[in-house]
């Protein structure tokens, strides 16, 4: 594995990331950012926030494992929910936990998120992107 996750003395422990991730791989892969959209290209979990968190992170999980990656090899990720609000977080962990449940991993490298005003598409409410490391 060329990812360590480490949470260094000084700065709060996050139950759903770490602080900072060392690199050690050779190749570097940047996903472009994932949204809620099925193989054939339809919205899944249209105004669901929880149902497309959650097909986020199976697309990014499909996308990595397309690079012979998984989320172990992942240094970063960054998210941008639309209108995003505190009162949300809720709903973005349950898609998480439910994506964590299908991977059989609960993606936790350092993280980003961001509210942001619209998406590509109106029907979309989030989007994930990752930086991986692999040998």
């Amino acid at each position: 594995m060329a990812i360590n996750l480490v949470n260094p003395t000084g700065l709060p422990e996050i139950d759903v990331y770490h602080q900072v991730a060392v690199a050690t791989g050779s190749k570097l892969v940047f996903l472009a950012g994932q949204v809620a959209w099925d193989a054939d290209g339809a919205t899944v979990g249209e105004g669901d926030l929880a149902a497309q968190v959650e097909q986020c992170y199976l697309n990014v999980a499909t996308a990595l494992a397309g690079v012979g990656a998984t989320f172990e090899d992942v240094a970063k990720l960054t998210v941008y929910v639309v209108d995003w609000t505190p009162d949300k977080m809720p709903l973005f962990l349950e898609g998480v936990a439910r994506a964590s449940a299908k991977l059989g991993v609960t993606p936790v490298p350092p993280g980003t998120l961001l509210g942001v005003a619209a998406l590509d598409v109106p029907e979309h409410l989030v989007e994930l992107e990752a930086t991986a490391v692999i040998d």
